[in-house]
């Protein structure tokens, strides 16, 4: 298992590489999420607006 980890002397840049993608993965999540609210909110406020044509 020490072996698999030390990755042959190349740990570093192997895990930090992995690391590094994770958190790149992660952030675009996040900001796919944020982006979603914002146009969720954004599609709402445009419906309550006066004439919008939202209701029947």
């Amino acid at each position: 298992m020490k072996e698999f980890l030390e990755m042959g002397g190349y740990a570093g840049y192997v895990w930090s590489s992995f690391g590094l993608t994770l958190i790149v993965l992660i952030a675009n999540v996040v900001a796919a999420r944020r982006r979603l609210a914002n146009e969720i909110t954004r599609a709402r406020r445009r419906a309550m607006r006066p004439g919008a044509g939202g209701g029947i």
